[in-house]
């Protein structure tokens, strides 16, 4: 999550500009959402804005900024219509905030990089000018960009008093009485945590396809040796002899997978699992007939009937059915998200109960 501020810091910290494109507001429909970012620079391009041609245009115009400013820097704002003339058929249409930054802007951006990997939130404000001004007017008028502490639970807010035209939970963007526009967005570390026992074939295939989404994964097992030598940046590794200790330290509305090469041992962090409250989700690898096993030997730990509900065993979005790793990963993953889809949206409805794969 926020791999921009990664690929921005070491960019400046060797001398080297950058565009930072953000979606300021989203009319509509559209291929991402208020607040998704794209970094450009004259080679490279890191994150997405929804691809196709929207992005083309927009890696074309960050360009011609970074030609005209690489020096002093500049902010620019442009809206796109969504239509024929981009060559898409949206229909909707999106706000483009524009930002060449420079060496001047490394001070806020290292701030946010440390910030975010020791776990803070921040909320970044900026100005621009009117859609259409002079970039690099824009620069000099607009001023600093102002970075502040947020707690990651606070809600988006901006000290200044203005007319919201648009307003998302992470990104905000609108007009103040001065005719000046400001983007503010809450950029805060993943709350999308999963805690994965098992580092065998199976957990191995969901480590990769965990690396491509906006989570952190604590990744743990006993033995040491089944580890990779290297694990994805959002992935911490746990070698332990007390993996129920692991559960233990985990964060509240955590994601439990469950899938090590000993049954006893999974059977222990049920065990554990179940003496929380606060998880988001909890899967068993196995077959309908460990499940059966394992609600008869939990039952007779202590374990309520009435929570092996929360259990989900087999694990998986329903109709897939192959037994490969590759394919069980990605039914898993897309339980995870449907089930974090279902939690951000608590008004939307519930999804039916899955089957899942079977082992």
């Amino acid at each position: 999550m926020h791999r921009w501020v990664d690929a921005a810091h070491k960019l400046l910290a060797r001398g080297e500009a950058a565009v930072l494109v953000t979606i300021a507001r989203v009319e509509g429909s559209a291929p991402r959402e208020a607040g998704t970012h794209l970094l450009v620079t004259r080679e490279h391009v890191w994150e997405t804005i929804g691809g196709g041609h929207l992005e083309w245009r927009a890696m074309d115009v960050a360009r011609q900024l970074l030609r005209r400013y690489a020096q002093q820097g500049a902010r620019h704002v442009e809206r796109f219509a969504l239509g024929p003339s981009l060559g898409q058929c949206c229909g909707g249409a999106v706000t483009l905030a524009f930002e060449v930054l420079t060496l001047a802007d490394l001070a806020w951006v290292s701030a946010l990089h440390k910030r975010l990997a020791a776990g803070e939130a921040s909320l970044r404000s900026v100005a621009f000018g009117a859609p259409g001004d002079d970039a690099a007017a824009s620069q000099q008028q607009g001023g600093p960009v102002v970075l502040t502490a947020l707690d990651a639970n606070e809600p988006l807010a901006h000290p200044h008093t203005l007319t919201r035209d648009a307003d998302d939970a992470a990104c905000s963007f609108w007009q103040g009485s001065d005719g000046w526009f400001w983007l503010s967005e809450r950029l805060a570390p993943s709350d999308f945590h999963i805690v994965l026992f098992g580092a065998g074939h199976v957990g191995q295939a969901i480590v990769q396809v965990l690396a491509t989404l906006p989570c952190r994964v604590t990744w743990a097992d006993e033995r040491h040796e089944t580890f990779p030598e290297t694990v994805p940046a959002n992935t911490v590794v746990e070698s332990t002899d007390t993996p129920e200790a692991v559960v233990t330290e985990a964060p509240p509305g955590a994601y439990f997978l469950v899938m090590t090469h000993n049954h006893a041992l999974d059977q222990r962090l049920c065990e554990a699992i179940f003496k929380r409250d606060d998880f988001a989700y909890f899967g068993l690898i196995g077959s309908m007939t460990k499940r059966r096993q394992f609600e008869h030997r939990l039952r007779d730990r202590g374990v309520p009937p009435e929570r092996f509900e929360q259990m989900i065993c087999p694990i998986g979005v329903a109709g897939i059915t192959g037994k490969a790793p590759a394919t069980i990963a990605i039914a898993v993953a897309a339980q995870l998200l449907r089930v974090r889809e279902q939690q951000m949206r608590p008004n939307t409805p519930a999804p039916s109960h899955d089957t899942g794969v079977t082992l």
